[in-house]
């Protein structure tokens, strides 16, 4: 039997293998990745393993209706500054 994947190894793989076609990120509920860490990894929370990886900048989380997307950090798309461009707009 194959050694077992550590939360990294299995997290990056997971996006890899469960994204969409078109798509660089996985949703956690819809893609079915919650149900396999807990399968994978049973006892364990799949949402303290995927902040601990992000806090580390090992993926990037961006939240979404129903959930979180899941990236790769050279795949997350970039985050808009709101601020930034509101007070472009006011000249400020």
């Amino acid at each position: 039997m194959a050694e077992k994947m550590n939360h990294e190894e299995f997290i990056k793989k997971a996006i890899v293998s469960l994204r969409k076609e078109g798509y660089k990120g996985i949703h956690t509920v819809y893609s079915g990745f919650n149900e396999a860490f807990k399968k994978y990894f049973p006892g364990e929370n799949p949402i303290e393993a995927t902040n601990k990886l992000a806090h580390e900048g090992k993926i990037v989380i961006r939240p979404v209706k129903g959930g979180v997307m899941l990236y790769l950090p050279e795949d997350a798309p970039g985050f808009k500054n709101v601020g930034d461009d509101a007070l472009k707009k006011m000249g400020l």
